[in-house]
C-alpha cells in the first residue's frame, strides 16, 4: 500500500505530497539506480547494517530550486524506515546559489542511499526548466520590463515529462502552460487557442477559422495564428477589420528559415539584418500597421524558437511584443546536482574537496511511518 506523506515545514505550509507523483513502483526494486548503488546497499546491508549517514545536495548555479518536494515524496515512498530519517530541504521556488546545501538527508545508508542518483535526476531537471523559464521571464529585468510566458514545450520532449515541466515551469514564473498535463501538480487547467491545423481545416482562410474558434468556443479570448501564409502584416489586418474588438491578439509564428511577404514586396528594407522568422522590424511594422487601422487594442504574441538570448535583443530594442510564447529552450537541462555522504556515524568524512555545507535556510521536514 503506498505510504502517507504528511510533510509540514514547523507550521508553515505543506508541501506537495506522494499522492501528486505517480512514482514507478520498480523504484523500489532498484530499477532506476545505478548499479553500483545496488551493489552498495547489498554489501552495507550484509557487512555494516547499522550504518548511517548524511548526505547532501547541491549544485554549481544561481538557480530557482524545484524538486524538492518531488525528491522527500520519493524518500518517503521508497526509503525504508521513512520515519527515521532526518530531512532539512530548502523549498521550490527557492533562489539558491552556487554550493549552497539545498538538500540533507540523514539515516541509515541502507535505508535510502541507493535513491541518491535518482533525487540528483529529479533536482537537475526540475531546476533546470524553473531557471530556464526564470531567466527568460526576467530577460529583460535590467530594463524593468518583464512580458508573461506561455511554457509551450509540449512538442519539445516526452509526453510523460509534461506534469513535472509544468509544475517546474510555473516555479520559475511562466505564466500559463500549453497542455492540462503540464498544469496537473499545482491545479490549473492548460491554456492555448488555435494550431495551423485549424487553419488549414478552413484551406488557409484565417477568418473562417476564426469564426469557427468563436462559435464553438464564445467565452474565450480570440487568438489568432497570423504566418500561416506567411504575410503576417496582411493576414493581421484582415482579422482584425473582421473581428474588431473581440480579436484579442494576433500571434506570430514565422518559421526561422521563411521570410515574411512582407519583405519581399519592400525589398529595400534589406540588408541590414537577418529577415527570416519573426524579427524585431516584422513586430515593429505589424504593431505600426494594427495602430494605424485603430487596432491598439490587439496584443501581438510571438513564437517560434525564442530563447533568453532573443527574448533580451526584443526588449532591449522595445519591439512592441505583449507575450512570448516559448517551448524548446526551456527544457534544456543545464543544472546538475551532486550528492555526497559527508557524515559517518555522526563524524565528518567525505572525499576530498567535499565537506558538510551548513545552511541556515533549511527546514526540517517530518516524516511519517511507512503504512
Amino acid at each position: 500500500m503506498e505510504k502517507e506523506l504528511d510533510l509540514k515545514l514547523q507550521g508553515k505550509i505543506s508541501r506537495l505530497t506522494n499522492h501528486t507523483f505517480k512514482f514507478d513502483e520498480r523504484i523500489r526494486e532498484g530499477w532506476f539506480s545505478a548499479v553500483y548503488f545496488l551493489k552498495t546497499r547489498e554489501i552495507i546491508q550484509k557487512l555494516k547494517p547499522e550504518t548511517e549517514v548524511k548526505m547532501q545536495f547541491f549544485q554549481r548555479e544561481n538557480a530557482v530550486l524545484c524538486g524538492t518536494d518531488e525528491a522527500i515524496a520519493l524518500l518517503q515512498t521508497f526509503a525504508e524506515n521513512p520515519q527515521d530519517l532526518e530531512v532539512y530541504s530548502l523549498k521550490d521556488g527557492d533562489k539558491i546559489t552556487p554550493f549552497e546545501t539545498v538538500l540533507t538527508v540523514k539515516g541509515k545508508y541502507a535505508d535510502f542511499g541507493y535513491l541518491e542518483g535518482i533525487i540528483d535526476g529529479i533536482l537537475a531537471r526540475r531546476t533546470s526548466v524553473a531557471t530556464n523559464v526564470y531567466n527568460v521571464k526576467h530577460a529583460a529585468k535590467s530594463a524593468g520590463i518583464t512580458k508573461p510566458i506561455i511554457f509551450m514545450g509540449d512538442r519539445d520532449d516526452h509526453y510523460t515529462t509534461q506534469a513535472g515541466d509544468g509544475y517546474a515551469a510555473f516555479m520559475g514564473g511562466s505564466t500559463a502552460q500549453a497542455t492540462h498535463a503540464m498544469n496537473e501538480w499545482w491545479g490549473n487547467e492548460g491554456m492555448g487557442t488555435m494550431p495551423h491545423a485549424l487553419i488549414q481545416m478552413f484551406n488557409g482562410d484565417l477568418v473562417e477559422a476564426g469564426r469557427a474558434y468563436q462559435e464553438v468556443f464564445p467565452n474565450e479570448d480570440l487568438i489568432i495564428l497570423v504566418d500561416y501564409n506567411n504575410d503576417v502584416i496582411s493576414d493581421a489586418l484582415k482579422v482584425a477589420r473582421e473581428f474588431g474588438r473581440k480579436l484579442k491578439a494576433i500571434r506570430v509564428d514565422t518559421s526561422r528559415t521563411m521570410i515574411d511577404q512582407y519583405f519581399i514586396r519592400n525589398p529595400e528594407l534589406l540588408g541590414t539584418f537577418d529577415p527570416r522568422g519573426a524579427n524585431p522590424p516584422l513586430i515593429f511594422a505589424l504593431r505600426k500597421a494594427l495602430d494605424e487601422e485603430g487596432f491598439g487594442h490587439v496584443q501581438i504574441v510571438v513564437s517560434g524558437g525564442f530563447t533568453v538570448d532573443r527574448i533580451l535583443e526584443f526588449e532591449k530594442k522595445g519591439v512592441p511584443v505583449d507575450l512570448y510564447g516559448v517551448g524548446g529552450s526551456l527544457l534544456k537541462v543545464s543544472i546538475g546536482f551532486t550528492g555526497d555522504n559527508v557524515e559517518l556515524n555522526g563524524i565528518p568524512q567525505a572525499k576530498a574537496g567535499r565537506k558538510l555545507r551548513q545552511n541556515p535556510r533549511l527546514e526540517r521536514v517530518e516524516m511519517s511511518p511507512s503504512k
